[in-house]
């Protein structure tokens, strides 16, 4: 019987979703390498690939077996293939742009452990897709806002969620709509570096996130009385801004975000929050050329700079922090801890803060592999983002479900159903 690879599920799996990878046919313990292979839709290749060991009976269960020293990843990791997935050209991030297209995994499986591998095997192709069948994606030009929406299938009405991206720009759906394969109405926003949209990080108005806001509450297919906001980065301390500033906001997820207004100035009618101050002095590069940025920052504590503080008091929503203890983008943790200080000392509710010890930066939906370094657009040259990958791939599939559990807690009133974090 010639090898061949089985997966579960067989063909089309959605991007979050646990792969199941076997491999069937082979000699008792026969020496083979597994590489991965997937092409982002601007050709750049990732991969990577592992050393196994089949049994007594020929077959090869990731599951079961674990991976030998050699490859991009060792020990039992049956999702190691996806998590470990790595650009051939440096500083590369894995996006998602056309979230109505798949991505396509190429699985092979080589003889022996060489450099380069031996005789190709056995060969498979899946599909990894990030809209499951029947949700509803809208593209929404309403007033001001350049944004996604989307539904989930069914007749709703679904609990509300605005979602948020960093200093990168653009409309990046692909969170958005993972999320709303769970049941939420998930609107991407556009906050800059999109159609005619500002160009450059400049200075925010609140207004324009008040009308996405007010598109929400009205929508008939959101479920009111509130909605949620989750954002990551930059987008972070823009939901706290407009946690604390506007109205029918009921749950502020943020993923590394900051509780100081950062990079652009922000105002609100007659309030302005100035930006965080910075010192350019502070970043280290080290000899690859990879920027070191975590503290270029300004302490918000301090003068000048408390001004730069949002009011986070003033929300009347609860709060979760999502935290990756090796941030090197800015100190997430400290940013969570100074935030839920100030809630409490105005007798607000203590925030959720969940901490993952060996996460970076960017921590994505499931199974995006870990960006150790990529080009900052505000620092113009690759910053390193922090992380060990097997770590913050852990720390993504649990921040996945604190961030669902926590959004079904307090915009549907079900009960948390999530295991609490170490």
């Amino acid at each position: 019987m010639a090898p061949s690879i089985r997966l579960s599920p067989a063909t089309r799996s959605l991007f979050d979703e646990p792969l199941a990878i076997a491999v069937q046919g082979l000699g008792p313990w026969q020496q083979v390498t597994l590489r991965t292979s997937l092409r982002d839709e601007t050709g750049e290749l990732f991969q990577a690939c592992a050393r196994y060991q089949a049994g007594s009976d020929g077959e090869l269960d990731l599951t079961r077996c674990p991976a030998l020293p050699g490859g991009s990843f060792s020990g039992l990791e049956p999702m190691g293939l996806l998590w470990a997935l790595q650009p051939q050209k440096p500083f590369r991030r894995l996006v998602k742009r056309d979230v109505q297209s798949p991505f396509l995994l190429q699985l092979e499986v080589f003889e022996g452990h060489g450099d380069p591998p031996g005789r190709l095997l056995a060969q498979r192709q899946h599909e990894r897709a990030f809209l499951r069948d029947g949700v509803r994606r809208v593209p929404v030009r309403e007033g001001r806002i350049r944004a996604t929406l989307f539904l989930p299938p069914g007749n709703g009405p679904f609990p509300g969620i605005i979602d948020l991206y960093g200093t990168g720009g653009g409309l990046p759906e692909y969170r958005a709509c993972l999320l709303a394969n769970y049941g939420f109405a998930v609107l991407a926003l556009a906050f800059y570096s999109y159609e005619d949209l500002p160009k450059e990080m400049k200075e925010f108005h609140l207004e324009y996130f008040e009308e996405a806001v007010n598109y929400m509450l009205q929508h008939t297919q959101v479920k009111g009385p509130g909605i949620g906001l989750l954002g990551i980065s930059k987008g972070g301390d823009l939901c706290v801004s407009m946690a604390s500033f506007l109205k029918g906001i009921t749950a502020t997820a943020l993923i590394n975000g900051s509780v100081a207004n950062v990079g652009a100035v922000l105002r609100y009618k007659d309030v302005t929050i100035p930006p965080l101050g910075a010192n350019v002095k502070r970043i280290k590069v080290n000899k690859s050329g990879i920027a070191d940025i975590v503290d270029v920052l300004n302490n918000p504590l301090e003068e000048p700079d408390h001004q730069s503080f949002i009011p986070l008091e003033k929300a009347e929503c609860r709060f979760l922090f999502i935290v990756g203890q090796d941030d090197r983008n800015w100190r997430s943790e400290f940013f969570a801890v100074e935030g839920s200080k100030r809630l409490q000392a105005h007798g607000k509710e203590k925030p959720e803060i969940v901490c993952y010890p060996g996460a970076g930066h960017y921590i994505e939906p499931p199974f995006f592999p870990m960006c150790a370094a990529s080009m900052h657009l505000l620092v113009g040259k690759p910053v390193a983002w922090g992380g060990e990958p097997k770590a913050h791939c852990e720390a993504q599939i649990d921040a996945w479900q604190q961030i669902q559990a926590f959004f079904r807690k307090y915009l549907m009133g079900k009960p948390s159903g999530t295991s609490s974090k170490l």
